[in-house]
């Protein structure tokens, strides 16, 4: 009985992200490299738990606080024809990114890159924007940094302390500097500050639109009762000025009930095989316990 509960968890979760090519399909190929990172980083530890699920919902509520970057989203996005197969992307993207060897980094950064080019318009305050721009790259790499911090700090494993945090946005500035994002701050207090002071922000109609949409993503009914203790999750770890400009008001208990949500997670699931793949690929020793599928199978040299 409880294996069927976690197998239909398992199922529902991966069902998500499955929409697309399989991120790290390939990585066995390039084994003794650590990629970008590597198996030492607090980044392999934070992106590997379920509290980032929790992040990646709040990096997308965040992200549409600013005009400019949310106006790209509306006009050239598919994201309410293929909703699936964009979280696959992002999904793959910030994998590949992370735990990739550096091949799989550099391919995926420039695939990023080039879809960004055709990228740009004019927002409803009638600025321009353009995605391949630095300042506008720099608020989506900084929002998902920040957001998967706070997440981790709310509901991670374990609690970092105020030197991981730091290294951990250290971390993901080296991936900003491969997508020539432009400022980013280089500890968690400047971060914080950055994102939440930003001049920028605003509300806007396509900021309202794509809050709706995250609000009830259209989902099957049994994944849907799992993502919205998430969504509830996320809104709770948002500054209160910044929530109301987003329109986002957590329920009562938000916290708690993501705490319980997360926590189910990590029993069904176990940590993200993506890290489990890398410590191997990497030569790493893989823990004890943390993750719930069997080790790959290392090809054999030739």
């Amino acid at each position: 009985m409880i294996n069927a509960i976690r197998d239909k968890i398992v199922g529902s979760t991966t069902s998500l992200f499955s929409h697309g090519p399989r991120a790290l399909e390939h990585t066995l190929d390039y084994l003794g490299d650590p990629g970008l990172l590597g198996p030492e980083s607090i980044s392999w530890r934070v992106i590997g738990d379920t509290a980032a699920f929790v992040g990646g919902i709040r990096a997308l509520l965040v992200q549409t606080a600013h005009p400019e970057v949310v106006a790209g989203v509306e006009q050239h996005s598919r994201y309410r024809q293929d909703p699936l197969g964009r979280l696959t992307r992002t999904s793959a993207y910030v994998t590949e990114t992370t735990y990739g060897a550096m091949p799989e980094v550099e391919a995926a950064v420039s695939a990023v890159r080039t879809a960004h080019v055709p990228v740009k318009g004019r927002s409803e305050r009638d600025k321009p924007y353009s995605a391949a721009n630095p300042a506008m790259a720099a608020w989506v790499h900084n929002v998902l940094t920040d957001s998967f911090l706070v997440a981790h700090q709310a509901y991670g494993r374990d609690r970092l302390t105020s030197e991981q945090a730091d290294q951990f946005v250290q971390e993901q500035a080296r991936i900003a500097a491969l997508l020539n994002a432009a400022p980013v701050p280089l500890t968690a207090d400047e971060l914080s500050a950055w994102v939440n002071e930003h001049p920028a922000i605003a509300s806007s109609e396509a900021q309202k639109n794509a809050v709706k949409f995250l609000r009830f993503p259209p989902l099957p009914l049994p994944v849907q009762l799992g993502y919205q203790p998430l969504f509830q999750a996320a809104a709770a770890t948002i500054p209160t000025p910044l929530a109301k400009l987003i329109g986002v008001t957590p329920a009562c208990g938000a916290a708690q009930i993501g705490v319980a949500t997360v926590n189910g997670l990590r029993w069904a699931l176990g940590s993200s095989p993506a890290w489990q793949i890398a410590l191997v690929r990497s030569g790493a020793p893989v823990p004890a316990g943390l993750f719930r599928q069997p080790l790959p199978v290392v090809p054999a040299m030739a």
